[in-house]
């Protein structure tokens, strides 16, 4: 009998994948969720604008994408001040972190992030043989001055950091991730995930140097301009970082319909204001859920509110496990002392409803 010839390395690796998706637990619960509120995608939608995009390039869905994202390039190097040079569109953040790994990561190269932070990097690096050496935050937020020092220590060839962060929504001021990229060992790159950066205070990220070869920083349609579903993310580094892509990514990756979609979105201001404006009344409502159960929850920068339970782990995954039992969908982060906490997404009234009717009995039952 034949069987599939996998690498060493892959044999080696869990079949695993870093979230388990709601349709996957809708699937095994046989039954749909009445709050969507744990992937942290935009339950405000899309601009009207990028819909009708979408629709009108479904009639030429036969055609492949261009393979240069030559428009959505150009309009996006304008809006960011940068030359089409700079900008590399993929498969979402996720696409383009793994394309990063197989560019930079060969097996037993050293890669520094959080512990708890973002997993999808780390799936990525481990699917390339890198070695993962991971500091934990501080104050529930990413530790700068740790990630630099261990960076130097192993001589790392990446060094991430989320900011605003996912899982916990805090965030770091332009000065603080400057000074990262400043401090950065000779050979090592910053990744600089901002999927969250719309939705941040002014001052949070730092100015964009195209020319500077010391990071890459990746950015996405997922978020703030509710295009999760279309896979649509960019990277913006200097030009011959950008380049290299060329060498390995899927070329023809991107569909017609997601480009066009994420050109209407991207000149869609005044519906990304709406968004904006939804999600922070939102965050307003879910600090108010809490409260009145409470529960303290932590700043946020992002468009999800992290809730401390007030206790370990156990606990908060019981709360988790009774919401779910009770059709909400929300996640928390893996790692302790992060695991006390539970992470909802800041989405519409009637969701955030049925959440402020659930909690309560899921902390109940939790004990």
């Amino acid at each position: 009998m034949t069987h599939a010839r996998l690498t060493p390395l892959v044999a080696s690796l869990p079949a695993s994948v870093p979230f388990v998706g709601p349709e996957t637990q809708e699937r095994d619960r046989g039954r749909p969720f009445r709050a969507r509120l744990g992937a942290n995608e935009n339950g405000f939608g899309p601009a009207p604008s990028a819909i009708a995009a979408m629709q009108a390039a479904a009639a030429d869905v036969w055609k492949y994408g261009d393979a240069q994202n030559h428009d959505l390039r150009a309009a996006l190097a304008a809006h960011h001040r940068v030359s089409p040079d700079n900008i590399m569109v993929g498969e979402g953040i996720d696409g383009l972190l793994g394309y990063l790994a197989r560019m930079t990561v060969a097996p037993g190269d050293a890669v520094v992030t959080s512990a708890g932070a973002y997993p999808t990097l780390n799936y990525h690096v481990r699917g390339f043989g890198g070695a993962l050496h991971m500091v934990p935050f501080h104050d529930d937020r990413e530790d700068p001055e740790a990630l630099i020092g261990r960076a130097a220590q192993v001589g790392a060839k990446l060094v991430y950091l989320s900011n605003p962060d996912n899982p916990m929504g805090t965030w770091h001021e332009a000065a603080t991730v400057q000074a990262i990229i400043d401090a950065v060992p000779e050979g090592t790159l910053v990744v600089l995930d901002e999927a969250y950066i719309e939705f941040a205070p002014d001052g949070t990220a730092p100015r964009i140097d195209p020319t500077d070869e010391r990071v890459i920083r990746f950015r996405t349609f997922s978020k703030a301009y509710g295009l999760a579903g279309a896979r649509v993310g960019y990277a913006i580094a200097a030009a011959p970082l950008i380049k290299a892509f060329d060498k390995i990514r899927n070329h023809f990756g991107m569909s017609r319909i997601s480009q066009a979609g994420a050109l209407a979105a991207l000149a869609d201001a005044a519906w990304l204001t709406h968004v904006q404006a939804q999600v922070a009344q939102a965050r307003t409502r879910i600090g108010e859920i809490a409260a009145g159960n409470g529960l303290r929850v932590l700043p946020s920068a992002t468009n999800f509110v992290t809730i401390d339970c007030g206790r370990d782990g156990a606990f908060a995954r019981a709360v988790l496990d009774g919401l779910v039992r009770h059709d909400v969908f929300v996640r928390m982060p893996g790692v302790a002392p992060l695991d006390r906490c539970i992470r909802v997404s800041a989405g519409p009234e009637a969701e955030l409803d049925v959440f402020a009717q659930e909690l309560p009995k899921a902390l109940a039952t939790a004990g």
